[in-house]
């Protein structure tokens, strides 16, 4: 984090003139800020044998918030300027009212950064960043002649974002995001069946359009198109099922993660509301959200709050430990805030919210605990889901599982669904591998029609009582 002037923007928004707007916006509210930020983006998309798109974005824009108890004014606009700011400032201004209220301290400062502050889309030029398309797509179809589509997306962003609070403290963040992304379609005898691999975070291009990495996607897109040609329909009913490492978290993030996040245990919406200390969870259950780790998509080294990212353990062997929280809810729960307040864009206002969330490993070597299964399914790939914060019910299909019976597995699995719901599922759990991954880089998590960019991780978990809906056996 640098203490700098707003740069980008200190032809039209002076650091002095938009500090003394914000204080008359907040005199006499708990909390506030205003946060501008700038936006590029680029995405590039080859499919079936053609570049078909290639967009390029800017965005700049402002949001300016005054808080006071649980109420907040929000207002921002795309126009970066002093007049701009102060139109904003009357409307943030009636959420405080007659005031009262005593400023909250200034989030800690810190020097971490996480990540480079280098522009990604700049990382590359444009022509190798097309040649580099078109040789992904050749590549994969001289994998194997059942190749019948392919289509690849290279995506990079930059966002640079400045937060200044009414007590004059300034933070300032640049966060880079690259993507590659490579979906394949086989057809055999007239069954066509498709498999995806991708991945990236907060780094620039040059690795992800090197060779040895796309090349590496492509092979495992095809790997999982291929096993689903040999796929048979999923079994229906309660049995016992082990999640492979890494990206499978995502299941984890859905049905837990949201759980616990500190405005639905505040509001008591959530299904852990009021069991802060109690063991919700088997022993030896250990998680935690991260967004220290160095490079990672759902990592921030500071939140959209200014608050410094940190590793927060929700869950510890078993045991609810904590929430993530934004400055409001931690002030309003007499805690303190974790630096998970987080928004789309400067239109959004900020919310708690996951950076990276995690199951940490065990001590089971994971073939041991597949082969504990005697009626059950091994899933290792996912991909939508649905979860009701309040009980915490869930509903995910898998893109990749297997039958396994009597510790033995068996052939692919096609149209299965994990169903439950995420306090049982927390106390079903009763094996942990020691395989601990996180995910390739690709989540994307919604949230009162925000999205913002996640990780997830876990080790090969096998618990009991989920309910497979697929066809019947």
């Amino acid at each position: 984090m640098t203490q700098a002037p707003f740069r980008p923007f200190e032809s039209t928004l002076p650091k002095d003139e938009a500090l003394a707007v914000l204080q008359s916006a907040t005199d006499g509210a708990e909390d506030g800020e205003l946060f501008v930020e700038r936006r590029k983006s680029e995405s590039l998309v080859f499919d079936d044998g053609r570049l078909r798109t290639a967009s390029y974005d800017a965005s700049e824009g402002f949001g300016l918030r005054a808080v006071q108890g649980e109420v907040a004014g929000y207002a921002h606009s795309t126009d970066v300027s002093i007049p701009s700011l102060k139109r904003a400032a009357e409307t943030a201004r009636l959420a405080v009212g007659d005031g009262g209220g005593s400023l909250a301290g200034a989030p800690q400062a810190t020097n971490t950064r996480l990540y480079t502050d280098e522009d990604p889309i700049e990382s590359a030029s444009f022509p190798v960043k097309i040649e580099t398309l078109r040789e992904i797509d050749a590549f994969t179809r001289d994998l194997d002649p059942r190749v019948v589509q392919v289509s690849a997306t290279i995506a990079a962003t930059v966002q640079e974002v400045e937060i200044l609070r009414p007590d004059g403290i300034q933070v300032r963040d640049v966060r880079p995001m690259t993507r590659l992304n490579i979906s394949v379609i086989v057809d055999q005898n007239g069954r066509r069946e498709s498999g995806s691999a991708g991945g990236g975070g907060r780094v620039g291009l040059d690795g992800l359009i090197d060779p040895s990495d796309w090349q590496a996607k492509a092979r495992e897109a095809l790997r999982i198109a291929l096993v689903n040609l040999d796929a048979i329909p999923a079994p229906a009913g309660v049995m016992e099922v082990a999640l492979g490492p890494g990206w499978p978290g995502i299941l984890l993030h859905e049905a837990i993660g949201h759980g616990l996040e500190g405005d639905f245990n505040r509001k008591g919406s959530s299904a852990f509301a009021g069991l802060m200390g109690q063991q919700i969870a088997s022993k030896g259950v250990t998680v935690v959200d991260d967004g220290t780790i160095a490079d990672r998509r759902g990592s921030i080294s500071v939140d959209d709050e200014g608050t410094p990212s940190s590793r927060t353990v929700l869950i510890e062997d078993g045991v609810l430990t904590g929430y993530m929280q934004d400055r409001q809810n931690a002030r309003l729960m007499g805690v303190a805030p974790t630096g998970n307040g987080r928004r789309q864009s400067y239109a959004h206002k900020p919310m708690p919210r996951m950076t990276n969330t995690i199951m940490l490993g065990g001590d089971a070597d994971p073939a041991s605990l597949v082969a504990d299964i005697k009626d059950g399914i091994w899933a290792v790939g996912f991909g939508g889901g649905q979860v009701d914060i309040t009980n915490g019910k869930f509903v995910f299909s898998c893109t990749e599982a297997y039958r396994v019976e009597n510790g033995k597995i068996g052939a692919p699995v096609k149209g299965a669904t994990l169903i439950g719901d995420g306090p049982s599922a927390l106390k079903h759990i009763r094996g942990l591998g020691n395989d601990m991954a996180l995910d390739p880089g690709m989540g994307t998590c919604g949230k009162d029609g925000q999205w913002v960019p996640v990780g997830v991780g876990q080790p090969t978990v096998l618990m009991d009582g989920l309910t497979i809906g697929g066809s019947a056996a």
